[in-house]
C-alpha cells in the first residue's frame, strides 16, 4: 500500500486510506504544482486544515507591486479546502471540484506569507461543502473568501 512517505502523488494513495494532513501534505511540498508553488503544512483541526504559501518573486503577478498573482493563492485554497474534506471524512476519497468562488477582497501583502484555511462544513455522501478564507497574517482582515463544492469521483465520503 501507498503512503505519503512513497506515494508520487496523493492519488496515489488507495481510496479510504486513513488521512493526516499533516503527513499527507509532505507529498505537496515534495511533488507536482503544489510543490513547486511551495504550499506547504502549517496546522488543522477535526474538520479544517491551513496550509501556507510563501511569498517568492516568481509567484508575482506585478512586478513593479510584488503582489502575489491570483492562481497561486486559488491553488492554496483549492488544495487547503481540499484537504479539510478528507480530514472531516477521516479518509482520503478522491474527488474534483465542482465549485470554488473565490471573493478577494484586498491584494495580499508584498513578502508577507499567505495563510489558507479550508473547511468542511457539511458531507453528504458524494458531496462535500467548504469555505474558507486566506489572510497575510490577520484573519479578521482576510485577503480572499471561497466557498464551493467537491465530488467523489471514487468511492463515497461517508
Amino acid at each position: 500500500m501507498n503512503s505519503p512517505e512513497t506515494a508520487k502523488s496523493l492519488h496515489d494513495l488507495p481510496a479510504g486510506f486513513v488521512f493526516d494532513p499533516a503527513r499527507a501534505s509532505k507529498l505537496m511540498t515534495r511533488l507536482g504544482h503544489g510543490g513547486w508553488l511551495g504550499i506547504g503544512y502549517h496546522d488543522h483541526g477535526p474538520d479544517w486544515v491551513e496550509l501556507s504559501l510563501p511569498w517568492r518573486e516568481e509567484l508575482v503577478g506585478v512586478a513593479q507591486t510584488g503582489v502575489l498573482a491570483s492562481g497561486p493563492i486559488i491553488s492554496l485554497m483549492d488544495n487547503a479546502t481540499s484537504m479539510s474534506v478528507w480530514t472531516f471524512s477521516g479518509r482520503f476519497v478522491p474527488h474534483a471540484t465542482l465549485d470554488l468562488r473565490v471573493d478577494y477582497m484586498r491584494a495580499a501583502q508584498p513578502g508577507k506569507t499567505v495563510i489558507g484555511h479550508g473547511e468542511c462544513y457539511k458531507l453528504t455522501r458524494t458531496i462535500a461543502f467548504i469555505r474558507g478564507i486566506a489572510h497575510d497574517g490577520d484573519p479578521d482582515d482576510p485577503v480572499a473568501h471561497v466557498i464551493g463544492t467537491f465530488m467523489a469521483t471514487h468511492g463515497t465520503y461517508l
